[in-house]
Parts: structure tokens; C-alpha cells; sequence
């Protein structure tokens, strides 16, 4: 299972809708974020993409030398910047970071935005071009092991002689992530992706879109990866997760809710289009399956659902969405710094991963937690067999009620 958190370029705070408890976006800031997730065995950070974000190349570019084995999850825009440039920059930041990229397509769904970057065409034609970007992205990459240029002519784009003189260290590209729900999105990922990701949505509407994809992919003779994008809210106990989901919204009025609410209407997005389905813009239908919140879609546009709960019970939640074929989870949680601890206190042990300790250079070389009394060690954990059957035995009650 690989976990990824994530870094909000676009800001943080520990409510949702208000400036109240907000944090400035700086690189200080980015930098403790990635450094906390590379100390706690993320296996790789996500940065978002668009106008409301810091530029994630930058970003990214500017983290590497912070972080030893952290990998970076970056988006692509097809037709913001051409197949050759990307192709370029991939190359450039695999080898300085030492193989550490890891490439997401974002094809956009946001009409005004696309408007203001100077894209004007139809969901459809957006397709074509991405299809069109990553044929020729890939070709140029593929070909810098052999020295090789590529030539193509499409509907949209065209290139002549195009070459990239350093090769990527990952062969023969560093790995392509996507996600769209649509039939244009669909066909995209079975014919040119490696890893297709879905938002947080119930575990049988992730059934049947992997099923999908995959039938998809295999009739392409391809076999892809799957993971999920979830917010994550982690406690002690159930009881306190849920207070903690309720104060997330706690500050949140209506007006800024159906604000939210209309600005997601106007997208072209089927992803985002299942996402506000899940909750309808009210707050009295929050939990839309067992553990799986979508308070966070009231006013967040993309992910919009957290798994809640306590370690057990989210660590439960994952294995059941890694037993529909899911390997790669992408999380986060407000405030992204407070809540990778928590999560990797509280998750990372019961899940079926490498823990930190076992990571290469990770090295113990005392005791965990304060000394007591300037004289003894902490003692270790109780033994947290018989604590995981009870809340089993409880999780498995609620569903049976639910």
C-alpha cells in the first residue's frame, strides 16, 4: 500500500470557508509540510494545480534538497505548455531529484478557468489534446534513451524532429497519473496511463469505475494501477473524529456554501459533478457511507470526501478499497502539518506497509517519547491486539446498523 499526503499550496487552516485559523502560504511553511511527510514514510507528496495554487513545478523544484526520499506527485497541463517543454521538465527534475517525480495529468473541468489561461475548447476537445500531448510526451521521453527524435502530426498538435538530449532516470518516463471520470477521461487512462486515480467516493461507486477502467484498459492490451484521493480525519477514538469533523465546518455559513456550490455547477466535470451528487449542498447528509464524509465538498472543489474515525476504524476503511484493486492512497487533512502526524501515529501501524524504521538511511538511535523523570526511558505500547478486536467488533456493529 503506498500513502501519499499532500501539499496545499492553495493554503491551509483549521476551518473550512473562513480566514479564521488560516495560514499563509509560504515556503517555510511548504517545507515543514514535506519534511514531516518525508521523517513519517510518506511515500510521496500531491501538489495541486491551477490558478488558486502556487505554480507546483516551483514548488516542487524548490523542495528537493529539503527532502531525502519523498517523491513529488506534479501536474501537467495539456495545452498550457507544450508536449516538448513538459517532456524537458520532467526530464530535468527526475534527474536532480534523484528519480523522485512522479507526473499527474490534469486535462482541467473548470470552463473559466481554462477561458482566463486562453483555452477555449470543448471537454471533448480538451481530450483530444491531452491525448494528443501525452503521445507525443511520451515518444520524446522514451526516445532519450536511444537519442532518437520524434515526429507526429494530430488534429492539434504537431511536432517535427522534437528531441530531448538528458534522459529521465526512470524508464522509460517517470510514471503518468490521471483521473476523470468521463468516457473521454476513461478512454485516456486505458490507452496512455500508468496509475488511474478516483476522488473518495462510496466503496461500490469505486467498484464500478476500476471495473470499468480496467475492462478499458485490458481490450487496449494494458493492465493499470488504481489509486484514491481522500481527506482524512484521524482520532483517539470515533467519538473525537467527529467532533473534529464538525468543527471543520463549524464556521461555515450557508451563503458561502451556495456560493461554493454554484461555481462547481458551471464546471464541465463529471468527477466534480459526482462529487456535490454525494452531500447536494446540505449539511444534514454529511456521512454518505459508513465513515466516509463529504463535508469537505461543501466548499472544496475536487476531493471534496474524509474518511473518519480512529486509526482502526480508517485503516478498516482503506483495506476495503485496497481489496476493490486500490495501492495508492492520496491524503490530507487539516491542517496538513497537525494532521500528518496524527494519521501516521494512528494509521501508519495497522496498515500493510513499510513503517519508517525500514526505510533505507532511517536509523534508531534511542528511545521514542521523553524521559521520565530525567532518568527512564518511556516504557513501549501496550499490546494493542485485544483494543483492534474491540473496535473491529464495534465498526462491524455500526456497518450492520447502518
Amino acid at each position: 500500500m503506498n500513502v501519499f499526503w499532500f501539499l496545499p499550496t492553495h493554503g491551509d487552516s483549521r476551518y473550512l470557508g473562513t480566514s479564521e485559523g488560516g495560514r499563509r502560504v509560504s515556503h517555510d511553511y511548504l517545507k515543514q509540510v514535506a519534511v514531516a511527510a518525508d521523517t513519517l514514510g510518506y511515500d510521496g507528496v500531491l501538489l495541486p494545480t491551477g490558478r488558486s495554487c502556487e505554480d507546483a513545478w516551483v514548488t516542487a523544484s524548490s523542495l528537493i534538497a529539503e527532502t531525502k526520499q519523498l517523491k513529488f506527485l506534479v501536474a501537467v497541463r495539456p495545452g498550457l505548455s507544450a508536449p516538448t517543454l513538459s517532456a524537458r521538465m520532467a526530464a530535468t527534475f527526475d534527474r536532480l531529484s534523484g528519480g523522485r517525480l512522479l507526473v499527474n495529468v490534469v486535462t482541467g473541468g473548470d470552463p473559466a478557468e481554462q477561458e482566463s489561461d486562453g483555452i477555449f475548447g470543448t471537454h471533448k476537445e480538451r481530450y483530444e489534446i491531452s491525448d494528443e500531448f501525452l503521445k507525443i510526451w511520451r515518444e520524446v521521453l522514451t526516445k532519450t534513451h536511444t537519442g532518437e527524435e520524434t515526429n507526429f502530426e494530430g488534429k492539434h498538435l504537431s511536432v517535427k524532429g522534437a528531441k530531448a538530449i538528458y534522459p529521465p532516470i526512470q524508464t522509460p518516463y517517470p510514471p503518468l497519473y490521471f483521473g476523470g471520470s468521463s468516457d473521454e477521461a476513461i478512454d485516456l487512462a486505458a490507452e496512455q496511463v500508468d496509475v488511474y486515480l478516483t476522488w473518495g467516493e462510496p466503496p461500490a461507486a469505486v467498484a464500478e469505475k476500476i471495473a470499468k477502467v480496467r475492462a478499458r484498459a485490458e481490450k487496449a492490451g494494458r493492465k493499470l494501477r488504481f489509486g484514491i484521493r481522500f481527506h482524512v480525519i484521524v482520532r483517539e477514538t470515533n467519538e473525537a473524529a467527529w467532533r473534529a469533523a464538525d468543527e471543520l465546518i463549524s464556521k461555515l455559513d450557508d451563503e458561502t456554501i451556495e456560493k461554493a456550490q454554484k461555481s462547481f455547477a458551471k464546471m464541465d466535470s463529471e468527477g466534480q459533478r459526482r462529487m456535490a451528487a454525494l452531500h447536494g449542498g446540505r449539511r444534514d447528509k454529511l456521512e454518505v457511507s459508513p465513515n466516509l464524509w463529504a463535508g469537505v465538498g461543501l466548499v472544496r472543489g475536487g476531493a471534496g470526501t474524509a474518511l473518519v474515525g480512529d486509526g482502526p476504524t480508517v485503516a478498516a476503511r482503506m483495506k476495503e478499497y485496497a481489496d476493490l484493486g486500490v495501492d495508492t492512497f492520496i491524503l490530507s487533512g487539516y491542517p496538513h502539518l497537525e494532521e500528518s502526524y496524527r494519521f501516521a501515529e494512528l494509521v501508519f501501524p495497522l496498515l500493510p506497509r513499510k513503517q519508517k524504521e525500514d526505510l533505507p538511511g532511517f536509523n534508531i538511535t534511542g528511545p521514542f517519547g521523553e524521559i521520565v523523570a530525567n532518568t527512564h526511558v518511556p516504557s513501549a505500547p501496550k499490546a494493542t491486539a485485544a483494543k483492534t478486536a474491540a473496535n473491529k467488533e464495534s465498526q462491524e456493529l455500526r456497518v450492520s446498523e447502518s
